[in-house]
């Protein structure tokens, strides 16, 4: 295993929605990291200093159209990765920064496990991966954390795992409106499972959460089942980006649950809705001994996922080239 760089480490952020802003702020707070770079293709940012973009001060960057530019002779960046939730839709971003010899932390939610769904491609930024001696790695809050990395850590003092339940539940009016619209607040039932039925709504990256949580428990699942329904309001609800009437769907509730030989031995349940209450993260592991974890109000995601990238960016240049998941990167900071 390389050895961590001694000084800050250079990154670049791609991707400047909601959340790459997030982690290019939380980059500048960073004493870890150095924040030399931006990219993105929307034509009303590119040219623009970052400091604009962000509203806050920033050291003298322009957004860049292009991720070679933005990193010009710089050597040891790292690419600190936000523009989409679907592996084969960013995979040609992913194999370029890899060309380019840049390790890679992605809020990809596919990425976290793609094995589960795009083997194919999986081994083929793996093979990239090793070839050009980086490392590439999916992670954030969800998945990337609470219900994978936190579940496999806390199994660690635990005997042989019967199961794990595994609980998150998020007020959608603390989140961005982006969010709010993708778990189908304000919708009819009918609009709601329409977008269900087009993959347009839910959450991307349970299901890889759970197989995450399997392997890091040593469980041998070998099926996933999945379901999302809407939670309905049961009043009018104020104070998110927009009111949802009474009746309407406030959000979402999506389920995994993971098989081995037909028993269920991993079950995650995700509530996300404006008004949601009862706030927190929970996980139970069934073993010698039992163990349960609670996070009350929960572990903040926007927020969190900006920096499990951040703080990924310098373990990552010390790990082992190829594809990795969360379970290979050092435990502490």
């Amino acid at each position: 295993m390389a050895r961590a760089p001694a000084g800050p480490v250079p990154v670049v952020v791609m991707g400047l929605g909601f959340i790459g802003q997030e982690i290019a702020k939380a980059a500048l707070s960073s004493q870890e990291v150095e924040l030399i770079g931006a990219v993105d293709t929307q034509p009303s940012l590119v040219g623009r200093a970052l400091g604009e973009v962000l509203g806050q001060p920033a050291p003298k960057v322009k957004v860049m159209d292009s991720l070679e530019r933005a990193v010009g002779r710089r050597q040891g960046v790292v690419l600190l990765h936000a523009t989409g939730s679907r592996l084969p839709e960013v995979m040609a971003q992913l194999l370029e920064a890899v060309k380019l010899g840049l390790p890679v932390a992605s809020t990809c939610e596919e990425l976290a496990f793609p094995y589960l769904k795009h083997p194919e491609l999986a081994d083929k930024l793996d093979r990239a991966a090793q070839r050009a001696g980086v490392a590439v790695v999916g992670t954030g809050v969800n998945p990337g954390f609470v219900l994978d990395r936190l579940i496999a850590t806390a199994g660690q003092v635990c005997g042989p795992v019967r199961k794990v339940t595994a609980t998150r539940v998020v007020d959608a009016r603390t989140r961005r409106e982006a969010l709010q619209r993708k778990v189908g607040a304000g919708l009819s039932e009918d609009e709601f499972f329409a977008l269900v039925d087009s993959e347009q709504l839910g959450h991307v990256g349970l299901v890889e959460s759970a197989a995450l949580a399997a392997l890091g428990l040593g469980l041998d699942c070998d099926d996933y089942e999945e379901e999302v329904a809407p939670v309905f309001a049961e009043e009018d609800i104020s104070g998110g980006a927009f009111a949802v009437k009474k009746g309407r769907v406030a959000g979402m509730f999506q389920s995994v649950v993971g098989l081995e030989d037909g028993q269920e031995r991993v079950r995650l349940e995700l509530t996300i809705a404006v008004g949601a209450e009862d706030l927190k993260d929970r996980i139970e592991i069934d073993a010698d001994p039992k163990l349960v974890l609670e996070v009350p109000g929960g572990v903040a995601g926007d927020r969190a996922t900006a920096n499990a990238l951040v703080n990924a960016a310098p373990r990552l240049t010390a790990a082992e080239a190829g594809l990795l998941t969360v379970l290979e990167l050092p435990a502490g900071r």
